[in-house]
């Protein structure tokens, strides 16, 4: 397991600019499956998990070319479906969650797709229903081998459209079920369907590469399939969860950060969000600036009662920051009741936080209720593991407004999720260093 070791306490100023988005990175990467037509992604964020399916579409065959930083072109012309039925597939796929995602084109595309159990994030329950279901629905014959844990889809005489009504608006699954329709017979009606902006562009990229699409941004989603797809360029979103990371490092530090390029119309309540919790932030352009704050306040509701942050679907606030929320809360002026209603199992990183000083009642697996220091105390710094991306990175934040120097291990949990983090925050001033295993 490699390491950070960060000295904390210091004041971090300058400008970030945000990486290409980890969970749109995914989906587009899939959708080139789609086409025998050159595709070329620009922004592609060169972290472990972009990077590990990568390596998956080599391994059937996609032609990869980078042609600059972040930039590359796909051409799948000529795919090895025998490599999804080998050893190596199982164990490539089985160490990424976002693998999912290539069942859906293959399965449109070559009437059949398989993939192993995937891995990710130790975050509690993650099932796969609704990925399945919709292709059932379309016509698919669904598979699985019990003792090897591998699912498969088969539809060898094409997939047909239909009207479906999703059990929830899973991101991922909406994605998988989207590119499986653009290329079935007739038209797919899909009904609570995400609508994240990652969806969106996932469904703008598949317009223009000749699919037709409508609904857009909301959760009805209409799709009349066509014959093929055809090339196209695509450039992929800064990320909003980076971008929700960069403030909630600024108001923990009391830093001045300018973060450049952040898609304001593509953030949603993020930057509301963490206005409730006292953080100062200014729209200029399409940066963010956050000004050097000495102290910020909780924001009651109304009636006096304690705030609440939870995650919601798109347009609520994402789940992926309630873990940032959490931990800029436990140095806020008041209290916060964070809640955390997708994932069992994301907030029991708080003990290392509670190791540091901060004071935090886990009330279930889903909620936590905050009590702010007000820079009144410290955190102390500590010795931590990372537990999954979300919770190293707030760990990873925690460690720079500690007193002392703090050491997380196991960091390939946060490089999977973002890009070069330590020398990207040396350029701001944090002291960081990086010591391999």
């Amino acid at each position: 397991m490699g390491t950070f070791q960060i000295e904390g306490g210091h004041k971090l100023k300058g400008e970030i600019w945000p990486q290409g988005a980890k969970n749109e990175a995914l989906q587009i990467l899939c959708a080139v499956l789609l086409t025998s037509e050159e595709v070329i992604i620009e922004n592609i964020p060169d972290i472990l998990d972009v990077n590990k399916l990568i390596g998956i579409l080599r391994s059937l065959g996609v032609k990869v070319q980078r042609l600059g930083k972040g930039t590359y072109a796909f051409i799948a012309d000529d795919i090895n479906l025998s490599y999804l039925e080998s050893d190596l597939f199982k164990k490539e796929g089985s160490s990424l969650r976002g693998s999912i995602m290539i069942v859906g084109p293959l399965l449109s595309r070559f009437g059949k797709g398989y993939i192993p159990r995937p891995g990710g994030d130790k975050i509690g329950r993650r099932r796969l229903d609704t990925h399945f279901e919709g292709f059932i629905k379309l016509g698919a014959t669904f598979r699985y081998n019990k003792e090897e844990y591998f699912y498969g889809v088969e539809a060898p005489e094409g997939l047909t459209g239909t009207y479906m009504l999703l059990d929830q608006a899973s991101v991922t699954g909406t994605a998988n079920i989207v590119m499986a329709a653009v290329l079935a017979t007739g038209t797919t009606t899909i009904y609570n369907a995400a609508c994240e902006p990652y969806l969106q562009q996932l469904c703008k990229m598949l317009n223009s590469m000749g699919a037709n699409i409508k609904g857009v941004g909301s959760n009805l989603l209409v799709i009349v399939g066509v014959k093929e797809l055809k090339g196209c360029t695509h450039k992929v979103l800064p990320d909003m969860i980076e971008i929700g990371s960069w403030i909630g490092l600024a108001a923990m530090t009391r830093s001045e950060i300018t973060i450049k390029n952040v898609s304001w119309e593509n953030l949603g309540l993020i930057p509301d969000t963490f206005r409730k919790l006292g953080i100062s932030l200014e729209k200029r352009g399409d940066d963010i600036y956050i000004p050097s704050q000495e102290g910020y306040e909780i924001q009651g509701y109304i009636d006096g009662s304690i705030l609440t942050v939870s995650d919601a679907t798109w347009p609520g606030f994402t789940p992926d920051l309630l873990s940032i929320v959490l931990v800029v809360s436990t140095q806020a002026k008041g209290s916060v009741l964070i809640h955390q209603k997708m994932f069992e199992s994301r907030l029991f990183f708080v003990d290392k936080l509670i190791d540091m000083g901060a004071k935090i009642i886990l009330c279930d697996p889903h909620r936590a209720t905050v009590i702010g220091h007000n820079f009144e105390s410290s955190l102390k710094a500590t010795t931590m593991v990372s537990p999954d991306i979300r919770a190293g990175i707030s760990l990873l934040i925690a460690a720079l407004s500690a007193k002392g120097t703090s050491t997380i291990h196991n960091i390939e949990q946060i490089d999977r999720g973002y890009e070069n983090i330590d020398e990207r925050l040396r350029a701001i001033g944090a002291k960081i260093t990086r010591i391999d295993s």
